[in-house]
């Protein structure tokens, strides 16, 4: 007789495995084309023209939900569950993840935020390819509800 909860684990670790190594790929293939190069004191800056990207997501609550469920799939293994950049992947990269929930990235434009998803910059994987605009905004939908409480 097949163990259920065996199986699903088993599905469930080898998921994660998978997950890991499409990002571990998209990071060596992003590496072999990387942006201009920065040292990690300089900061990664879009150019100005991605500042006049406009959201067509941006009043649309369903479209955080949307960018919710691609950052859990997609980004979360970097970034942490809750944006920090504090990721399991994450931790192994220099520079590490960006803490999404910080006033040095909710500050940033939607199109510039828009513009670091699409075109990437080594660790960070480029993700015009394999996701459309919308997905694309939809993520910065969802990372704009990240931002950190003022207490």
């Amino acid at each position: 007789m097949i163990d259920r909860k065996t199986v699903f684990k088993k599905i469930l670790i080898g998921s994660a495995l998978i997950t890991l190594g499409l990002v571990l790929v998209s990071v060596k293939l992003s590496a072999k084309n990387p942006s201009p190069a920065q040292d990690e004191k300089q900061a990664w800056k879009a150019p100005a023209e991605a500042d006049s990207l406009v959201n067509p997501f941006a009043d649309d609550d369903k479209a955080a939900k949307q960018g919710k469920a691609i950052f859990q799939s997609l980004c979360a293994i970097c970034h942490g569950p809750a944006g920090r950049g504090d990721g399991v992947a994450g931790m192994a990269l220099n520079p590490r993840p960006a803490n999404l929930t910080s006033e040095k990235v909710q500050s940033q434009s939607d199109g510039a935020i828009f513009w670091k998803i699409t075109n990437g910059n080594a660790p960070m994987p480029t993700y015009k390819e394999t996701h459309t605009d919308s997905q694309r905004w939809q993520l910065v939908k969802y990372i704009r509800t990240l931002k950190a409480k003022k207490k």
